[in-house]
C-alpha cells in the first residue's frame, strides 16, 4: 500500500503532497500536506518499532507539560503527528523557556528509577525495570546493556568494553543516589527541540520530539545537553537557578554520565566515540 493510501484509510484524506524531512534512526519521514485540513508529520517504518515513540509522545502529552507534536495515529509501521510549525532562530528567550520547561519535567517524581515499560532511544533498546538504587539501575540497565551492544556489533573495542565492566564494579564511588528519581525527554539535542515565534515575538520552544523518556537522575539530562551543546549560557543559569546541581556534578558525575550516550553514538557512529569513552574510563581509572 502507498504512503498517500494508508494515510487515507486513517485519517480520511490523501495527502496532495509529501515532502521528505529529515528522520530518525527507524524510518522514512514526511511532510504531508492536505487540500482541506493542516498538515501533518508522517514517519514509516516497514520494520516496524514506531509505536513505542507513539506511545511516549502521548504520556508526555498526558502527564507533562512539555510541549510535544500531537498523535493522530500509532502503530508499529505508521505514526501521524501534528506538523509544528518552526524556525532557525533560538535566542535567550528560547533558552530561558526550554530551561522552564526541562526543570518542570525533571520535576516530576517516582518512586523508583525506571519507567513502566521499557523505551528506546533511537532505534536502540532502554530495559527500564524499576529499581530502588539508582547507581544499579545506571549500572545495569544503560552502562553495561549498551556497552554489550556496542561491543557484539564490533564498534567498541574489547579492551574498552572490559574496562567498561571493571568500571562498573566501582560505580558507587563516582556517582550517589539522587533525591528523587525525576523524569527526563532522555535525548535532548539540536535536532529534537523545535523553536517558533512565542506571543510577544520572542523565540520560544515549540515542541520537543523523538523522546526517549525514563525516570532518572535529572542530571543525566543536563550532562547530555552539555555534551552536546544544545544549549548556551543562557538555557544552563535558568535551569542552574530553578534546580541547583548537586555538589560533584561538574567534578564527577557529568563525565560519568555521558559514557551511556556516548556508547549510542559509538553504537551508531563508531570510531571518535569509542575513543570518548576510552578517554573517560582511562581519566578515572
Amino acid at each position: 500500500m502507498s504512503l498517500g493510501a494508508a494515510v487515507a484509510a486513517v485519517c480520511g484524506a490523501e495527502p496532495t503532497h509529501a515532502t521528505p524531512l529529515i528522520g530518525g534512526c527507524i524510518a522514512e519521514v514526511y511532510r504531508l500536506d492536505f487540500a482541506d485540513r493542516p498538515p501533518l508529520v508522517a514517519k514509516v517504518a516497514a520494520s516496524g518499532g514506531l509505536a513505542i515513540e507513539g506511545f511516549m509522545l502521548d504520556y508526555l502529552a498526558e502527564k507533562t507539560t512539555l510541549p510535544v507534536p500531537a498523535t493522530r495515529h500509532v502503530s508499529e509501521e505508521l505514526l501521524l503527528m501534528d506538523y509544528v510549525e518552526h524556525g532557525p532562530g533560538r535566542g535567550t528567550a528560547a533558552e530561558v523557556d526550554a530551561a522552564e520547561r526541562l526543570a518542570a519535567l525533571h520535576g516530576i517524581t517516582a518512586r523508583e528509577f525506571g519507567f513502566g515499560r521499557d523505551t528506546v532511544i533511537g532505534a536502540l533498546p532502554q530495559p527500564n525495570p524499576w529499581t530502588e538504587n539508582w547507581c544499579d539501575f545506571y549500572r545495569e540497565q544503560r552502562l553495561l546493556v549498551m556497552g554489550l551492544i556496542a561491543r557484539e556489533s564490533g564498534r567498541l573495542p574489547a579492551e574498552t568494553h572490559r574496562r567498561l565492566e571493571r568500571f562498573c564494579l566501582q560505580l558507587e564511588n563516582f556517582i550517589d543516589q539522587p533525591p528523587a528519581p525525576g523524569l527526563v525527554h532522555g535525548d535532548v539535542w539540536s535536532g529534537n527541540v523545535l523553536f517558533g515565534p512565542g506571543k510577544d515575538g520572542e523565540s520560544r520552544v515549540a515542541a520537543f520530539i523523538d523522546p526517549a523518556i525514563y525516570y532518572a537522575d535529572p542530571e543525566v539530562e543536563i550532562a547530555y545537553i552539555e555534551l552536546l551543546s544544545t544549549f548556551g549560557a543562557a538555557f544552563h543559569r535558568r535551569y542552574r537557578e530553578l534546580r541547583p546541581l548537586r555538589p560533584g556534578y561538574a567534578e564527577g558525575r557529568r563525565d560519568v554520565y555521558n559514557l551511556f550516550p556516548l556508547l549510542v553514538h559509538t553504537e551508531i557512529c563508531g570510531p571518535p566515540y569509542a575513543q570518548m569513552v576510552q578517554d573517560i574510563l582511562t581519566r578515572y581509572g
